[in-house]
């Protein structure tokens, strides 16, 4: 029998593309409101009961309103929000942190699906606190260069305006009080007792992005090596997360270089003093509608690269 799901805030960027990913699938029932209804309460709280799946592509209270608007014991809501990314009785959509995490979402109905920033520090950090490799009190930092597509409609707007402020035309960084909001779940599933020195830039490009934490050698716990960390990566992820060994041809990273893709790819640089993790991915794929989409995958014992662009 066809899953029957609902995508509320399918107009937005997460939404659209969640729907680009689900349109041909014939596993599925795709339930649709008319434009004059997408949003009247009554007619979005029937949908939300309807779905056996329900993804929220929705600002922060507006997720919180559509959980409450849910009265049955059966619906599954995959949230991609900062709302419960960190709340008791949510699952973590993050399958490849480890079989816990994986066993969680699979026996759940609430799932808050990771921020864009936060899957890239977290995929390269937590295995890294989970092997012993590094300690749970370390100070660390994070550097995030992302296409502008992150910042919903309104910069989107802002930067394909044909009278754009000439501030878009270079990187900008921003996030400087260090209060960014997703800060908290950086640190609370990596397990770690400070969050991270905060960089992100945004720059002009739709989508794609790096992230990168930049670490001591002497960072890490003794005895262990950047080799170490590679050979970790490597043995962990498989796929939609892969372990690449070098960077582009040209001996750079791109954040464009897998940009319209659900993958991500991991990568270790530096030196025997400084070492270089790299997280590449899109923003809006592994970093926001691919990760709900996989998660929905793995809910259904469906392939999970199912529908995916990898």
């Amino acid at each position: 029998m066809k899953k029957k799901v609902f995508i509320d805030g399918s107009a937005g960027t997460t939404g659209i593309r969640i729907y680009e990913r689900l349109g041909a699938r014939e596993d599925i029932e795709l339930l649709k409101l008319p434009e004059e209804k997408r949003k009247d309460p009554a007619s979005r709280k029937e949908m939300l009961n309807a779905a056996d799946i329900v993804f929220l592509c929705l600002p922060d209270d507006a997720s919180r309103e559509a959980v409450g608007m849910i009265e049955n014991g059966h619906t599954v809501v995959i949230d991609t929000s900062t709302a419960h990314r960190t709340l008791d009785g949510w699952a973590y959509g993050f399958p490849e942190l480890s079989k816990a995490f994986e066993e969680k979402i699979l026996h759940s109905k609430r799932i808050a699906v990771p921020g864009c920033h936060a899957s890239g520090f977290i995929a390269l950090v937590k295995p890294l606190i989970d092997s012993g490799m590094l300690s749970k009190d370390a100070k660390l930092t994070c550097h995030s260069v992302t296409g502008y597509s992150g910042g919903g409609k309104k910069m989107i707007a802002d930067y394909q305006s044909e009278e754009r402020s000439p501030l878009l035309d270079g990187p900008r960084q921003y996030a400087l009080t260090q209060n960014h909001k997703h800060l908290k779940e950086m640190k609370a599933i990596c397990g770690l007792e400070h969050e991270p020195i905060f960089c992100p830039i945004v720059g002009d490009f739709y989508s794609g992005m790096t992230v990168t934490v930049p670490l001591f050698a002497t960072d890490l716990n003794e005895g262990f090596t950047a080799e170490d960390i590679k050979k970790l990566y490597e043995e962990k992820y498989q796929t939609p997360i892969v372990f690449c060994a070098g960077a582009d041809a040209d001996a750079m990273v791109s954040a464009v270089g897998l940009s319209d893709k659900d993958s991500m790819g991991i990568c270790v640089f530096g030196n025997e003093e400084r070492i270089l993790l790299v997280a590449r991915y899109d923003n809006l794929g592994k970093g926001a509608s691919g990760a709900a989409v996989e998660v929905m995958n793995l809910i259904m014992g469906v392939d999970r690269k199912t529908g995916l662009n990898v």
